[in-house]
């Protein structure tokens, strides 16, 4: 009695824990890109269009206009930045937020949420509890989108900027996302320089390519010098940073001796690169 007991037991033990998996409509998706030196991950579920009327004026439409979207399928989509951002205009706390949207015919509110736990359960939403909205122009696509997509798009050439981007039939959207990692780069810049003369080229460069001291920036790029005198890429630093300072007979001096150090190299880039430069210092 005891053993049929014990399998009775077991079979209803193995019926509570097995259960029948099949694939989500709405697959789950996470995105993850670096803007600047700011992390920027995007977790959500991506439903598909199915043949159905996605956005428009009228309750026939899945997402009606003027009405609070959870911004995806399921609980919702999440945004984490991994430092302070702005979005749009607003100031953005390092953390993880829930995304909403209120979609417009020619514009859609997109609106940064504190409260992560409200999930896709808009019918709680709170607007104290936004930490920013930002109103933007919507775009029409030529070529539709069947499935849901988030995504960080138009980086900056400087990366200090970029754009979530939100598509979805033949809809496009894009809030603007902004970081500021000069105070994160000067204070690594001062730390590591201690570490590893060889950052001092790196510290030089920064500083050069972002409008800062080129007095300081000649320093460092001498520093790194100082250890490998005929590196010819931290020799054509140097004769872009003089050249910055007005000293041109400097610059030319270091980039002729960049150019002959490239040739035995045999590094074509930077023999061009010393040649064009050449040209504005005569």
């Amino acid at each position: 009695m005891k053993n049929i007991l014990a399998i009775a037991l077991l079979a209803v033990g193995f019926v509570a824990q097995a259960q029948v998996q099949t694939p989500q409509p709405s697959t789950a998706s996470t995105v993850t890109n670096v803007v600047g030196l700011t992390e920027v991950k995007i977790e959500y579920s991506r439903p598909k269009s199915k043949g159905r009327k996605i956005f428009g004026a009228s309750a026939d439409f899945l997402t009606p206009y003027g009405k609070l979207w959870r911004t995806a399928a399921n609980t919702g989509s999440k945004i984490t930045f991994s430092d302070d951002v702005k979005f749009g205009n607003s100031d953005v706390p390092k953390g993880t937020y829930l995304l909403l949207t209120i979609p417009g015919a020619s514009e859609w509110t997109v609106i940064l949420y504190k409260d992560v736990a409200m999930g896709g359960n808009t019918e709680a939403y709170d607007q104290s509890k936004d930490q920013a909205r930002v109103v933007v122009k919507s775009e029409k696509l030529t070529e539709k989108v069947e499935t849901f997509t988030l995504e960080i798009s138009d980086f900056s050439e400087n990366g200090k900027s970029a754009n979530l981007q939100i598509m979805w039939e033949n809809t496009s959207v894009k809030a603007p996302i902004t970081v500021d990692f000069d105070a994160k780069v000067m204070k690594s810049i001062e730390a590591n320089t201690k570490v590893n003369p060889n950052n001092y080229f790196q510290a030089g460069v920064y500083y050069l390519e972002n409008g800062k001291d080129l007095n300081q920036a000649l320093k460092f790029v001498n520093s790194a010098l100082e250890s490998n005198p005929t590196a010819f890429w931290i020799l054509y630093q140097k004769a872009r940073i003089q050249k910055g300072l007005n000293d041109k007979a400097g610059a030319l001096a270091s980039s002729k001796l960049s150019l002959e150090e490239s040739i035995k190299a045999k590094n074509a880039d930077y023999q061009k690169m010393n040649e064009e430069l050449q040209k504005g210092l005569k």
